[in-house]
This record gives structure tokens, C-alpha cells and sequence, in this order.
């Protein structure tokens, strides 16, 4: 009976020659650039080898999967990539030219102009980034959204619920920097943690996980549902406030597009509505001071008039100041 060989029997690789190289293992031409061929090659497999995941070759079937995995983040990653092509020999190529995530969602055809333009505005009205407008907007799925995200920044693009977690890494993690920062670790890769996020890692969060775990932190980039489910599962609400109560939560910057932000209309009205309301209430506070200053005599006239409106409008041109400071 002929030995099971999974890469030749389950992928059709003709090579011979082991341990193979994530070129080879996706079937790819070596170099090969194209971030969308690579993870198509990757879920065409990842597929198929899928249906080996009950039976007698489960054991196989998860171990291709995990070697699968490994081999498309690292050709999705730029720099990773770069590393890696230098290792097999591939003289300095750089970097480069990098699409945005407007440029590749437009090229595909995923969003027209028109969209586009109605995103920007809506993302400009309530402080968001565009590829979360599309989103909330309905003008595309999340998950083409976020690949073509990934690949306008050079990072990979993970299925949360396809590569699954090491569940080994959870407990060095704290439940506060995982629910604060949308943040789950995956694995182990290269002597690298990869850790999924909705967002790259700030450089805060990606020294403390550095230093825990004791190796270098590289972003891979996933929706923001799919690592929500993944922070509420393996980070629940009680283990957070436990572990905030043992000791103080680090806190971070909020980064300023993720701040609520009003539109340049809405701010002025904002100012304009709290300078009237200090004007009105300093103009009946005058009157009440002057008339007990006079023992209790009422309001003199134009003259003690002059004089609320003068105070009045003092106060009024401060706040409106205050406020328009606030707002920026």
C-alpha cells in the first residue's frame, strides 16, 4: 500500500524535495508578487484540505493547515515577505508601489466613484475612516473591505474563524489591553507573534505584548466582528474587571481618528447656542446683582441695561472661545 504523501496526494506538488518553501507549499511561481493570487492559491487549498479534518488524517489535516497558513502570512506580509525572498536569494527588488484602499476597492470594481464620494462625506460628518464608512453604509462587505485595506498597508489578512488561535497564548495576554485595543494573539510564526487586529498595533500595545511574550509583535489585520467575537470569547467582560482590579489598566492614546467628531457646521451652532446661553443667564444675573446692590430697589433703566449687556456679552465672547477650544 502506497505511504500517504499529503503534499503530493492532497495538493498535487510535484517536488520531491522537503521541507518545502512557502512558494512551493501555495503552488506559486517563486517571487511571485501578486498579493491576490497568493490568497486565492491559499483558499483554494485551505478548502480542500479542510475536508481531510475528520477521520483518519484529522492529525494531517490541522498540521497542512497550520503549514498553509503560516505560508500565506508570511507572502502577504510585506517586510516579512522581503525577508523572506532575500533568504532564498532574490537580489533587493524594494518595496514597491503600494495601491490605497480607494485606489484597489475602485480598480476592482467593488465601489464606484459615486459611492466613494458619499462614503468620504459621511466619514467626514461622524469621524470615521473611510473603510469603516463603506462598511456602516452597506457599500461593501467588511471582509472585502478590510483585504483590500491590508493590502494598501502591506499586512496580512486573516479569517479568524478558518486559522482559529493558539490557545496556549491566551493567559499571557491581559483581558484589559485585549478588550481596550480589539486585540487577540494567534500565533507563533518565525520566532514572531502575530496578533489580529481590526487596526494595526499601536506602539504601546505592541512593546507590552513584546515584552511579555518576549519576541517580536507583527499586526495581522482582521474585521472588527470577527475579533470582537474572538476578544469576547477568550477575554470575557469578568476576567477584564478582575484583572483591572488587581492591578491598574495602562492607558493609551485614543488615536484621533477614532474620536467623535463634529462637522464644522455642527461646531459653529454648538458655540454659537452656548454663547447665547451665557449671555441670557449673565444679563439675569446682573439685573439681580445690581437691583440688591440698590437695597433691594428695581432696574434703573438704559444705564444698569448698559452695563448687564456689556458683562453679558464679556461672558458670552469667553465661552464661545472656551467651546471653539474644546471643539479642535
Amino acid at each position: 500500500m502506497k505511504e500517504l504523501d499529503i503534499y503530493r496526494d492532497w495538493l498535487g506538488i510535484t517536488e520531491t524535495a522537503r521541507p518545502l518553501n512557502c512558494y512551493q507549499l501555495l503552488r506559486l511561481k517563486t517571487f511571485d508578487d501578486d498579493t491576490a493570487k497568493i490568497r486565492s492559491h491559499y483558499r483554494k487549498m485551505n478548502s480542500h484540505v479542510r475536508k481531510f479534518a475528520t477521520g483518519d488524517y484529522a492529525r494531517q489535516s490541522q498540521e497542512l493547515l497550520g503549514e498553509l497558513t503560516r505560508a500565506m502570512l508570511c507572502l502577504t506580509d510585506v517586510r516579512r515577505k522581503r525577508e523572506y525572498d532575500a533568504s532564498l536569494g532574490r537580489e533587493e527588488a524594494g518595496e514597491g508601489l503600494r495601491h490605497s484602499l480607494e485606489e484597489i476597492l475602485l480598480a476592482r470594481k467593488v465601489i464606484d466613484q459615486a459611492q466613494l464620494t458619499k462614503a468620504r462625506d459621511y466619514a467626514d460628518a461622524v469621524g470615521l475612516e473611510v473603510r469603516d464608512a463603506l462598511v456602516q453604509q452597506k457599500m461593501a462587505a467588511a471582509d472585502v473591505v478590510m483585504l483590500a485595506y491590508a493590502e494598501s498597508m502591506g499586512l496580512p489578512y486573516i479569517e479568524l474563524e478558518d486559522v482559529g488561535i493558539d490557545e496556549r497564548l491566551i493567559p499571557q495576554v491581559p483581558p484589559t489591553l485585549a478588550r481596550q485595543h480589539s486585540c487577540v494573539p494567534v500565533m507563533i510564526d518565525s520566532g514572531q507573534l502575530l496578533t489580529a487586529s481590526p487596526n494595526p498595533l499601536v506602539p504601546d500595545v505592541e512593546e507590552e505584548l513584546r515584552l511579555r511574550f518576549g519576541m517580536p509583535v507583527r499586526t495581522v489585520l482582521c474585521t472588527a466582528s470577527s475579533v470582537n467575537a474572538a476578544v469576547a470569547k477568550h477575554f470575557p467582560r469578568e476576567a477584564a474587571g478582575a484583572a483591572s482590579s488587581k492591578e491598574p489598566a495602562a492607558k493609551s492614546p485614543v488615536p484621533k481618528r477614532q474620536r467623535k467628531y463634529l462637522s464644522q457646521d455642527e461646531k459653529i451652532r454648538r458655540q454659537g447656542m452656548f454663547a447665547a446661553i451665557s449671555f441670557n443667564m449673565t444679563v439675569i444675573l446682573c439685573i439681580i446683582l445690581l437691583t440688591i446692590l440698590r437695597g433691594g430697589m428695581p432696574f434703573l433703566g438704559l444705564l444698569d441695561f448698559a452695563i448687564a449687556v456689556v458683562v453679558a456679552s464679556i461672558a458670552a465672547a469667553a465661552t464661545f472661545g472656551i467651546i471653539m477650544a474644546l471643539d479642535k
